[in-house]
This record gives structure tokens, C-alpha cells and sequence, in this order.
């Protein structure tokens, strides 16, 4: 990601420098905005520089602060509550940014935000999926990463990383998920054929109950960042939240997570294979692969609604954006990659 326009006005660039020096327990702290970074149309993501004078974390430390947009999706996170899901997965030894600082009061910037470490690398997908070759350590380290952050669950382990605030799925996760979506596509959950095809299926054919582990529920090409094929950081955590760890599988393998590669079925960087080797290898179980085939199908319906929610934050006047007006317009591509999915499983109408 790479910097743009000045996203802190000189007036609360003061006001948050005499935030941070209270929180840092320093004498003084000069934050140097370096602009807004590509990326997050859900989340506004700035560049900067703090030069922390006094106190534990005295030096120059190359952040990004994250704040919300005016307006969001159904089912993301707060950003307080974003924050405290990243200090468990970093707790928990996965490849994140070490978030820093957090604030509440929306007052300061216009709304809540927290500042975590910078990470080096690119994250762009279309970028990602162009070598030559199938980038399979970096399949396998994303896979490892993953059964990391699925150690996090909820119960002692959630209660002691202060994720209490993350509801339980009910009376699945696959239900759950699928009356969610029904919620959100609206209207279109009857007007639209494809929509109501989709969520008639995956109420038919939800899995039984299983385990319930933390899931980043945005895990893809994209939301990731390399340097040099170094896995650098895992980003985006706004969709977080418990649910069935074969989720986040079907979600990086989903087709509209492979920019065009569809070659290469782990989030067009490699086999699927070398993901799910990745993920045993630390997660403690093995991948379902008709589990996985479901909450593929799921991808496909919950990016449809995303999509939809997208566009009508644009044309509601709330935030009118080019991206947001052309996500939208993926809607029908969106539907073609369900429909061949389900296809693909022996669906039938």
C-alpha cells in the first residue's frame, strides 16, 4: 500500500499528538501524517509516523492508524472491538500488526480508531496472483497462519483475550450465516432468483454444529501483505468473529477471491492442497473438504450481499464513491460464480 492525501487536518493532528503523549507515558509525540494508504472501502487507513519522545516506546515507529468510514456494512466491528481481536491473534503468535494505541472517543478524529504497527510489503490481489509459478510456501504459510489464529476460541481462551464482546452463532454457524445474509440482501432475498436459489440451499444443506473458533471471516488474496514472497501481515480484521474454522478455508478458495486465476483454487496463488497442508500443520485438525465446499458457497452469497450493501451506500448519497458504485456492478459476476459452484456440487434447483 502506498501513501496519497493527507487524511489529519492540523487541528486534530494537535489534539491526537496530546492524546498519545498521555498514552505512551512520553514527554511529547509528533505525528507525521504521510497520507492515505490504498485500500479499505469499508475502513480508512493512514499512514503515519510517530517520533515518540520519553516513556517505554521512546523512537520513530512507522504506524497506520485506522479509522472508520462515514459509513459501514453489516457485521463489521467497532473499531475498538477490531483492535482488541487483533491483540488476541497477536497474542496468539500469528503474523499481524502489533496494535498500539486505542481510541474510543470518537470525538478526536470523527470517529473511533487505533493505531497498530506498519508492515512492509504489498497486498494488492491482482498483483499477487501474476507469477510465473504457483506460490505454494506462500499457500502453506497462510495456512499455517490460519490454524493459529483458530487456536483463539471462545469460552477461557476467548474470555482471556477480552473477546466477550463477539456473539456465539446461533443455533450454527451455518444458519446463523445463512439468516444473516437472508437479513441483509433485503428485498433481493425474493426478487432476486440467483440470491433466492443460494439461500434456499445453504439453508438445506447446512453442516451440523462443530467447533467454534475465532475467524477472521475476510481471510483472501488481498488481506494479506508480502514482502519479496515474505509473509508480512494479516490485515483487515473487521469482519472477525466466531464460527466454523472451515469458513475462512472456503473463503480464501471461494472464485471470486482468485482474480482470475482460476487455476490456482487457494486464492489464486496455489493448489488448495498446499493451503490445507499449511493449516493441519498447526491448527489441530483436518480440513473437511465438503465443509469447505459449503461455506464456499457461502463466500459467494455473503461477497453478493456485501455488494449490494456497497451500492447502496453509494447511491443512497451517504457516500457516493466510483468503488463503491462498481463494486456494486460485480453483482451479476458474483452470481455466475455461485451458480457454477453449486453446479460443481451436484446442486440441484
Amino acid at each position: 500500500m502506498s501513501g496519497g492525501e493527507p487524511g489529519l487536518d492540523p487541528a486534530r493532528t494537535a489534539a491526537l499528538q496530546s492524546w498519545l503523549a498521555g498514552q505512551a507515558g512520553a514527554r511529547a509525540v509528533t505525528v507525521i501524517d504521510e497520507g492515505r494508504l490504498s485500500g479499505g472501502a469499508i475502513s480508512l487507513n493512514l499512514a503515519v509516523t510517530l517520533e515518540i519522545d520519553g516513556g517505554p516506546l521512546s523512537g520513530r515507529h512507522a504506524c497506520v492508524l485506522r479509522t472508520g468510514s462515514a459509513s459501514g456494512v453489516s457485521a463489521s466491528l467497532g473499531k475498538a472491538e477490531e483492535a482488541a481481536v487483533l491483540r488476541a491473534v497477536f497474542a496468539a503468535g500469528a503474523t499481524v500488526p502489533e496494535p498500539l494505541f486505542v481510541g474510543a472517543d470518537a470525538a478526536m478524529l470523527g470517529a473511533p480508531f487505533y493505531i497498530m504497527r506498519r508492515a512492509s510489503g504489498v497486498a494488492a490481489g491482482h498483483r499477487m496472483v501474476k507469477s510465473d509459478e504457483p506460490r505454494r510456501d506462500l499457500a502453506r504459510d497462510l495456512g499455517r497462519q490460519l490454524g493459529l489464529i483458530h487456536r483463539v476460541r471462545p469460552g477461557r481462551t476467548g474470555a482471556e483475550a477480552g473477546l466477550e464482546f463477539l456473539a456465539l452463532p446461533e443455533p450454527t454457524a451455518a444458519l446463523q450465516a445463512a439468516a444473516d445474509f437472508r437479513r441483509w440482501a433485503g428485498r433481493y432475498a425474493a426478487s432476486d432468483p440467483v440470491l433466492a436459489y443460494g439461500l434456499r440451499w445453504l439453508e438445506r444443506n447446512a453442516p451440523p454444529a462443530g467447533d467454534l473458533v475465532l475467524c477472521h471471516r475476510d481471510y483472501r488474496t488481498g488481506n494479506y501483505m508480502v514482502d519479496e514472497d515474505r509473509l508480512t501481515a494479516i490485515i483487515d480484521w473487521e469482519f472477525a468473529g466466531w464460527s466454523d474454522p472451515m469458513e475462512d478455508l472456503g473463503w480464501f478458495c471461494a472464485a471470486c477471491w482468485r482474480f482470475g486465476r482460476n487455476d490456482r483454487e487457494a486464492g489464486g496463488i496455489a493448489d488448495r492442497a498446499d493451503l490445507y497442508a499449511g493449516y493441519e500443520e498447526t491448527a489441530g485438525r483436518k480440513v473437511d473438504p465438503a465443509a469447505v465446499a459449503y461455506w464456499e458457497a457461502a463466500a459467494c452469497m455473503r461477497w453478493a450481499v456485501i455488494a449490494i450493501q456497497q451500492a447502496e451506500r453509494h447511491i443512497s448519497g451517504t457516500e457516493p464513491s466510483l468503488e463503491l458504485a462498481l463494486t456494486g456492478r460485480m453483482l451479476p459476476e458474483i452470481e455466475m460464480d455461485l451458480l457454477r459452484h453449486l453446479d460443481g456440487v451436484g446442486a440441484s434447483p
